[in-house]
């Protein structure tokens, strides 16, 4: 791939001789509909989410030397984890896993300073991490469905009448999938944003949608930020789920290489990225927000608009600031109907699980393989099937377990030898 010339403001800039305050505007487009989503379902604060992604973009740029050219943002890898924890610890203790989940990053940062990238490969291969991979879109299947059809999370309450929701939640997945199988340029990026504006457009002509919120809302106001609050169970519960992003930062910081000509592999280096990826992941915690991570959405967007300048994505960081303390995003936000948000994850966990299907056949990995099959199978059914151990007053259980189990397995079960 050509390399971008240094100091040519105008290829860096994607072609053209805008100023990077509105390449940046364009960027946090592109990444909205994923952001805010993941604040909405798991009952964390919009706003919040916002002012975390851009203080752990700045964060992130500050620790690799405003070298890379990503946006970091709310991580979808969690929301099951998240939705269990609120409902379990309550956001304060959930949050004190999600900054665990952080330090792990950072632990992997030094590890890889000291060791090299070898280790993680050999720790975390494909047959590893595509199975919890998988175990994280499927477990959330249930969740989609229930929304979709116009109920709770849970199932419990019925939140719109049966017929209008699935009509709303179909319009969402129709405008959803049309996107993102037939839509070219800039468009084809943001599928989910699309959806959401399509559905949310659909159930306010249904009458399904009360702007009365959003009127009383002032057009300035402080994010509900909230305070960590120190709970074991939290932190081990969520700990384990913090190995497939981990792992998947890795695929993202090669994409973003190959798109911008540049190997950010070897400069900053690895250690570096993963370091700033994690502080950022923990700094949303101390604020009550969503761990964050890097957004393919944005990688592509770079990679369409040719807009390789990292000072573009200090700017997405900013105006996603800025919005952060506007009442009316929090109130216009959670006004999106229950249908509208089913109806589009319907599509978006089962792609989870199909980008971890991906990275097991991607391998090579012989699944015939006893050793191979017995790792897969297990974490799968362990996973997705409700098996759980329990330790006094402490449960392992879905995400957690799989990917525990499937790591011990790995290092337990003796590897083929061939002859």
């Amino acid at each position: 791939m050509t390399q971008p010339v240094a100091g040519d403001a105008l290829a860096a800039n994607g072609g053209s001789r805008l100023h990077p305050s509105i390449l940046g505007a364009q960027m946090l487009f592109v990444a909205f509909g994923a952001l805010v989503l993941v604040p909405i379902l798991t009952g964390l604060d919009p706003n919040v989410a916002l002012f975390t992604a851009g203080a752990g973009t700045l964060l992130f740029q500050l620790v690799t030397g405003g070298s890379v050219p990503i946006f970091l943002a709310s991580s979808f890898a969690f929301i099951p984890a998240i939705m269990h924890g609120v409902s379990t610890w309550g956001i304060a203790g959930t949050m004190s896993g999600l900054i665990a989940a952080g330090l792990f990053y950072v632990l992997l940062s030094a590890l890889v300073a000291w060791r090299g990238t070898g280790f993680i490969h050999r720790l975390l291969p494909p047959v590893v991490v595509g199975p919890v991979i998988m175990v994280i879109g499927l477990s959330l299947a249930p969740v989609a469905v229930n929304l979709a059809l116009g109920k709770s999370g849970d199932g419990a309450v019925v939140l719109v009448e049966a017929d209008t929701a699935l009509l709303i939640s179909m319009v969402s997945l129709l405008a959803t999938v049309l996107v993102a199988a037939m839509a070219r340029g800039m468009l084809r990026l943001v599928p989910i944003l699309v959806g959401l504006i399509v559905g949310y457009t659909v159930a306010a002509l249904m009458g399904v949608v009360s702007f009365e919120a959003v009127s009383a809302a002032p057009w300035f106001g402080v994010p509900a930020f909230v305070a960590p609050q120190f709970s074991l169970e939290a932190i081990l519960f969520i700990l384990p789920i913090a190995i497939a992003p981990a792992v998947e930062h890795i695929g993202d910081m090669v994409a973003i290489s190959n798109v911008a000509g540049k190997d950010f592999l070897k400069k900053p280096g690895l250690k570096r990225t993963l370091l700033g990826d994690g502080l950022a992941t923990s700094l949303a915690g101390f604020f009550g927000g969503p761990p964050n991570t890097t957004y393919s959405e944005v990688t592509g967007a770079v990679a369409l608009t040719r807009a390789y300048n990292p000072r573009i994505m200090t700017w997405t960081a900013i105006f996603a600031i800025l919005l952060s303390f506007s009442g009316k995003t929090g109130a216009l936000l959670a006004t999106i109907p229950t249908p509208v948000m089913g109806g589009i994850m319907t599509l978006l966990f089962g792609a989870i699980a199909a980008v971890g299907l991906n990275t097991v056949v991607r391998s090579g990995e012989d699944l015939s393989e006893a050793r191979n099959m017995v790792i897969v199978s297990l974490t799968l059914v362990f996973g997705i099937g409700g098996m759980q151990f329990g330790f006094g007053e402490f449960t392992l259980q879905g995400i957690a377990l799989s990917a525990i189990l499937a790591i011990v397995l790995n290092q337990l079960l003796p590897r083929h030898r061939q002859g």
